[in-house]
């Protein structure tokens, strides 16, 4: 009985890991790869769902499977942010009108584009950065490196179109 139960949960987490991975990949636009993760996918899902449906006379195999889609949802969502794939933007501001920044972002490799803001307290450095989601945390801290203080906002773009990065991109 217990090597069912564990067999339920193991499916189950490995059959909603890769739904929920393929489900992120195909929002990045990955499609052939999702398709071939689907093919998995459903392959896992039958065989968890068949032992499911010949055990429900015991409300422990189905309190598995839900145990193991919760852990399923949680890992895949693990796995993705592992991955990171894709690219994001940046939008930073900075209480400073110091206009060498932008250029100490350059070359580390991202793409700047800078200029100058009115705010609320006088002028204000503005700037959108483009880079890898793998690169999102060493972005951030080079920039909080030089200002603690800076506000920035990220966020995932899903077209690209011109710019010095596009064949990077490619």
């Amino acid at each position: 009985m217990p090597s069912i139960i564990l067999t339920i949960i193991g499916i189950n987490i490995l059959y909603v890991s890769l739904f929920t991975l393929r489900v992120m990949i195909v929002i990045k636009g990955y499609r052939v790869l999702a398709s071939v993760i689907s093919m998995g996918e459903v392959f896992i899902y039958l065989m968890g769902l068949t032992i499911v449906l010949e055990n429900l006379d015991k409300p422990l195999n189905i309190a598995a499977y839900c145990f193991g889609w919760g852990l399923g949802v949680y890992i895949g969502s693990r796995i993705e942010a592992y991955l990171a794939l894709g690219y994001v933007v940046m939008e930073v501001i900075v209480e400073s009108s110091d206009l060498t920044l932008p250029g100490k972002i350059r070359e580390k490799g991202y793409g700047v584009t800078s200029w100058l803001a009115d705010g609320k307290d006088g002028k204000r450095l503005m700037m959108k950065v483009l880079a890898k989601r793998k690169s999102e945390q060493k972005l951030r801290k080079l920039i909080t490196s030089v200002y603690p203080k800076a506000f920035m906002i990220s966020y995932e773009p899903t077209h690209f179109n011109g710019g010095f990065l596009l064949g990077r991109l490619r």
